[in-house]
């Protein structure tokens, strides 16, 4: 009960906040639905225009901004679409999938060890499909300009407090959108294929002067899928909304972080 206030005292203080800028308030916005395929919960992410990539550093003295985290540009989602209010918990993944391979166990633990593959399969047994990277990221951001929402160790599961483990879904502070663990425990896998992001003039630095690119999907193709949000193995400077990367296709690589053993699971997305 304690938890149900919590989530509708940070949506009430989001829609002040829009309201206070002038903003219309999004219908819905909050709105929650259980999917009875995987028994979890559903939030509502109503359609906006917003600004995608790194907005800056979130420790004093950083520059944190990486090459493939900009140009900021703007970003335009036309469609509402629900996302999961946790990570995917270990109880769910074995309901739908009848199995699970993951490295920490636990039924309210996030699912690791599985590959875009799984997650997509996963995702489309239960009716739905992985967020784009795009989706991703406003979601996360929940509605606010900032790379984290508040102090770290309220927010997130990572190598500083997480005793190199993953911790239970929705342990920590949700979101403004009420979304549990967008930063650290597990890395998010979402459907695009890793690229450069756009630019609509060469040789933008920061902030790309273009358009909005309506409802991305990513590259056509390519090597690899992006992962987002961090995880319980990263350090404070990695676990912020902006940051993205690709697990490499050889592998050879990745197993120096721990991609292809414990530290990615996902959330499920749908229109």
């Amino acid at each position: 009960m304690r938890r149900m206030r919590y989530e509708a005292l940070i949506v009430l203080a989001w829609i002040l906040v829009t309201v206070g800028r002038g903003q219309t308030t999004p219908p819905n916005l909050g709105k929650k639905n259980v999917n009875p395929k995987d028994g979890l919960t559903y939030v509502w992410i109503p359609p906006t225009t917003f600004q995608m990539g790194c907005l800056g550093a979130v420790e004093p003295q950083r520059d944190e901004c990486l090459g493939n985290e900009l140009p900021r540009h703007p970003v335009r989602l036309s469609k509402g679409y629900w996302i999961g209010q946790t990570l995917v918990p270990q109880h769910a993944y074995k309901r739908v999938i009848g199995s699970d391979h993951s490295q920490f166990r636990g039924d309210q633990l996030p699912v690791d060890s599985v590959s875009w593959e799984e997650a997509r399969t996963y995702c489309e047994r239960v009716g739905m499909r992985l967020p784009t990277e795009a989706e991703w990221e406003h979601a996360a951001r929940g509605g606010l300009y900032t790379e984290r929402s508040g102090e770290i160790d309220k927010l997130a599961w990572y190598r500083g407090n997480s005793a190199h483990q993953t911790h239970p879904v929705a342990e920590k502070t949700p979101n403004a959108y009420g979304l549990y663990d967008v930063l650290g425990n597990v890395w998010e896998w979402v459907a695009d294929w890793y690229g450069d992001y756009p630019r609509a003039r060469n040789g933008a630095c920061c902030e790309d002067p273009g358009d909005p690119v309506t409802d991305p999907q990513g590259p056509a193709a390519g090597k690899s899928h992006v992962i987002r949000g961090g995880s319980w193995n990263d350090f404070s400077a990695d676990v912020r909304i902006a940051l993205r990367d690709h697990p490499n296709s050889l592998h050879t690589e990745d197993r120096l972080r721990d991609y292809d053993d414990y530290s990615i699971g996902f959330r499920c997305a749908q229109n």
